[in-house]
């Protein structure tokens, strides 16, 4: 089997001859942003809003970006490329690069810039037609959820309460109310209308999200960001989480009790057969593409 080709400073090369100094911060401290984009038929899906993310994000942890965005379309187009095209995952990862292990940011040093890209797996059909599981946990995470950081360790430790309770994801509560998915964003429908969390520092705010808001609006569904806490959220009608590798995946038990009728949704029907449609047309180049 043919190693895939990643991109690390500078360089494309086999993915078992990229390495990184033990010094680098994003190793010793976790120092670095990332993102996470899926690629559909060769083309990537919603670069200029996952562009605009990254460059958030790197405002927020006050690091340059070293590419501009035509930059970062040659390189990551060229990734995909390398690697055979079709449907992947790209995932790129910007540190603040290798210095003496010290807290205050050191001068002068370069980012390190990493990309891979790997084969998109879609959901397993099973899991569609039957929905997820959830549990409901106490948000333990920090103040700026909002950066897509690559210290990613309290979500690790929630999602993994998660998968040891045979859940597939935990819905995380912020002093009474859902902030959103340890890896995902999350929606409600309750009595017609698809309610979703505002956003804000303690949620990241998700590509597809804002793709199935934008969707709902053009088909003139009901859809609104607001509060939603825990009673309301295991009374819904019908619960969703969204997110770029899981696209949008219906949760039918939390808790261990079953939300609406527990099974998957007419509202989550349409919704994400609009999804699936705006990927077929991206696929078919009719999808404005920057």
């Amino acid at each position: 089997m043919s190693s895939s080709t990643v991109y690390l400073n500078g360089r494309f090369l086999p993915q078992e001859q990229a390495f990184v100094s033990v010094l680098d911060r994003g190793f010793v401290f976790g120092d670095g942003v990332y993102e996470v984009i899926p690629v559909y038929g060769g083309r990537l899906f919603r670069f200029d809003e996952h562009m605009q993310r990254l460059n958030n994000s790197l405002a927020a942890i006050r690091l340059d970006n070293p590419l501009e965005k035509t930059a970062w379309q040659t390189l990551l187009n060229t990734l995909v490329s390398k690697n055979g095209g079709g449907e992947q995952s790209l995932y790129l990862q910007l540190t603040r690069g290798v210095a003496p292990r010290d807290h205050p940011f050191p001068a002068n040093t370069a980012p390190t810039l990493f990309a891979s890209s790997n084969p998109l797996v879609p959901v397993d059909p099973a899991l569609l037609a039957r929905g997820a599981s959830a549990i409901t946990l106490e948000d333990t995470r920090w103040k700026h959820c909002n950066i897509k950081t690559i210290s990613l360790l309290p979500n690790i430790l929630l999602r993994q309460q998660a998968l040891d309770a045979n859940a597939q994801e935990a819905i995380l509560i912020h002093d009474g109310l859902v902030t959103e998915g340890s890896a995902s964003n999350l929606f409600i429908v309750s009595h017609g209308l698809i309610k979703t969390p505002p956003n804000g520092p303690f949620l990241l705010p998700g590509i597809t999200r804002d793709l199935l808001l934008e969707l709902a609006a053009a088909n003139h569904i009901a859809c609104q960001e607001c509060n939603i806490d825990r009673h309301e959220l295991l009374h819904a009608d019908e619960v969703w989480i969204a997110s770029s590798t899981r696209e949008l995946l219906p949760i039918t038990h939390i808790d261990g009790q079953p939300i609406g009728s527990g099974h998957a949704g007419p509202i989550w029907q349409t919704m994400n057969q609009l999804y699936q449609s705006y990927k077929q047309a991206l696929i078919a180049g009719e999808v404005e593409q920057p």
